[in-house]
């Protein structure tokens, strides 16, 4: 299934769902930061999904980071929250969303690193090498988020 965001853009469809979902700042004893490769639209992003009806939000960014990686983690803190309505997400199948996401940090607890069936490509890299990464503008915004390392969340 093919994913376009739109961001701020008039020409983006009407949304049709409303999704809350979770992802998370995933780091390594190095201080190294892991991305995947998303399958849908070939753009390198964090790990994270939709929240199913028996989740919490931490809980969430765990399962989806397992599902995804092929990691365990634990929840760490919290880089902030991302509601803008601007930002589109459109999928082949009809879905047209607006995306309420928590993005938590996380740190590696187990588990063996795997590609999952959503994503190409899994690595571990180092902050500064995430800028040469083809990555969706709002995932950029997340890491740099991280990156400032804030006294407080951002609530946007």
């Amino acid at each position: 299934m093919a994913r376009t965001e739109y961001d701020d853009d008039p020409n983006a469809p009407e949304p049709n769902s409303m999704v809350v979902a979770a992802s998370a700042v995933v780091t390594d004893d190095q201080g190294r930061i892991l991305p995947q490769r998303r399958r849908d639209n070939d753009l390198w992003a964090l790990p994270g999904g939709g929240m199913d009806l028996g989740d919490s939000l931490p809980g969430t960014a765990v399962r989806e980071v397992k599902e995804e990686t092929g990691l365990d983690v634990e929840i760490t803190g919290l880089v902030g929250t991302y509601t803008d309505p601007r930002h589109i997400i459109e999928y082949s199948d009809g879905e047209v969303r607006r995306q309420f996401n928590v993005c938590f940090t996380a740190r590696v607890t187990g588990g063996s690193l795997a590609v999952s069936e959503e994503s190409t490509e899994l690595r571990f890299v180092a902050p500064g090498e995430l800028d040469f990464l083809p990555m969706h503008h709002t995932q950029r915004l997340r890491l740099r988020h991280f990156a400032e390392d804030r006294d407080r969340p951002y609530l946007g």
